[in-house]
């Protein structure tokens, strides 16, 4: 097989020759070039797997050649160099096409991990398949229902609210909304309404001007100028506060924002898409979510059903997960017992597919043999019956996924939900997982003065089932 081609751009010279080492040891082929027009021709040239840009040339700037890119070389992923603590120019460069950035001075592993999953995207682009597609898996009449569902909305401009548990793929659906539709060409910026503290949300949301408060050392877009003519996916909307609710509902009414300090309204073509794993009305009748809101963002609702609604996709499901995971690894896929696979089907799975991708990836660093058993899985005990009260999820999903007609909130919560309008399900616990393993190996180590194979078995592992997790939590 040939070898993965990669094309450097920067004027200096110690910065082509360590990516030109560092990525050669990836067994790439590196092509390189100190200014904008010399990239220009080597772009002309031949084709490349991967592209690395400078953000200052002699003769232009990185973001040329980030644009030149995104527009004539589609397929292939690029990604900028910048200065430390330039993230500003990152920002930039990621809204022009840019797949991602690095900055001076230059961290190797981080570098290897961004290179290794630029290379993946290339592929994904070039062979066709996006992203969603492999993901959103599942031949279920419930899934199949999804499908169909979305194919509607993609050829909608209408908010849309992506009701489900936690761990359902929310996300997964937001993108193929978007890609399907005729903003595909345009950016899709997910953003996680829990994550942003709440005194910075009006400048991430609807950016400022340089000077407009202590720190504002330049202008800044918000997310809307940034998904200008695509898509944004407000992930868990209900962890809005108040006060951004009434802000987030003009926006949507005026299509316009006004950034701090800013003297005007910028006009803003921008689709929203929200989701949460609340109860979204019972949060209006305990006056935590806007009425007003709530039906500007849920004017047409998608509910994605639970792992537990559609367990005949399980098999298949499993089979993507393991096939990922071998790829990752590098190894044979892992195959699964037949008794390890009635343990699935029968399990209900309060965390949904990300519960099973958790429990496919724990098993298969702890089985031996390539060979899933039972008691590889370590699955939760069973949660109580009422936990999933499926007649009350039925009635007040019924028919959600073709375009309900929403009565006002008033009704009782359903069984499925507690007090404060949360999912009476476990909480997510891939992070708690991932943390106490991390202690538990972080501590094998330290008291084997980091002497691999002595903390292996220490941890009653073999020295191959400890490198893996030694990477895949990235211990260096």
């Amino acid at each position: 097989m040939s070898r993965q081609t990669a094309l450097v751009i920067d004027d200096e010279r110690d910065i082509r020759e360590l990516l030109t080492i560092t990525l050669g040891r990836m067994n790439l082929d590196v092509t390189t070039a100190g200014s904008v027009a010399e990239a220009r021709l080597r772009l002309a040239e031949r084709k490349f797997d991967l592209c690395f840009t400078d953000m200052r040339l002699p003769d232009g700037s990185g973001q040329e050649i980030i644009e030149l890119v995104s527009r004539q070389y589609p397929e292939t992923p690029i990604a900028m160099i910048t200065a430390y603590g330039n993230v500003d120019a990152a920002v930039v460069a990621l809204k022009a096409g840019a797949f991602d950035f690095v900055s001076k001075p230059v961290d190797l592993a981080m570098l290897r991990r961004l290179v290794q999953t630029a290379l993946k995207l290339g592929e994904e682009r070039r062979s066709g398949t996006s992203l969603v597609e492999s993901k959103l898996i599942g031949d279920s009449p419930a899934m199949e229902q999804v499908r169909a569902t979305i194919a509607k909305l993609a050829r909608s401009q209408a908010p849309v609210y992506i009701s489900g548990e936690s761990g359902v793929g929310k996300e997964l659906v937001a993108r193929q909304i978007h890609e399907l539709g005729p903003r595909a060409g345009g950016a899709f910026v997910p953003v996680n309404c829990g994550a942003i503290p709440s005194e910075l949300m009006e400048s991430e949301f609807f950016g400022h001007k340089k000077g407009s408060f202590t720190g504002a050392h330049a202008d800044k877009d918000g997310l809307f100028q940034v998904a200008q003519g695509g898509t944004l996916f407000l992930d868990e909307v209900a962890e809005l506060p108040l006060h951004m609710q009434v802000k987030l509902l003009r926006v949507i009414q005026e299509k316009s924002v006004r950034p701090i300090g800013g003297r005007g309204e910028i006009a803003v073509d921008v689709r929203i898409l929200s989701a949460t794993h609340k109860n979204l009305a019972r949060l209006v009748e305990l006056g935590q979510f806007r009425q007003d809101l709530f039906y500007r963002v849920n004017v047409i609702e998608l509910r994605v059903p639970p792992l537990r609604e559609r367990k005949e996709d399980i098999p298949k499901l499993v089979g993507r997960v393991l096939e990922r995971l071998a790829r990752d690894s590098g190894e044979p896929p892992a195959k699964l017992r037949p008794e390890a696979l009635k343990a699935l089907l029968s399990y209900n799975f309060p965390g949904n597919v990300r519960e099973l991708e958790n429990v496919l990836e724990r098993a298969v660093a702890l089985c031996e043999n390539r060979s899933i058993d039972i008691d590889d899985l370590r699955l939760l005990p069973a949660a109580p019956a009422e936990t999933y009260d499926r007649s009350a999820m039925a009635e007040r999903t019924a028919g959600a996924a073709e375009f309900p007609a929403h009565a006002p909130p008033g009704n009782t919560a359903p069984a499925a939900f507690n007090a404060t309008g949360e999912m009476a399900i476990p909480a997510d616990l891939a992070a708690a997982v991932a943390e106490t393993e991390r202690a538990a190996i972080m501590k094998a180590l330290e008291s084997t003065r980091w002497n691999r194979t002595a903390a292996a078995k220490q941890l009653g592992l073999t020295l191959r089932q400890l490198r893996y997790r030694l990477e895949r939590l990235g211990i260096e």
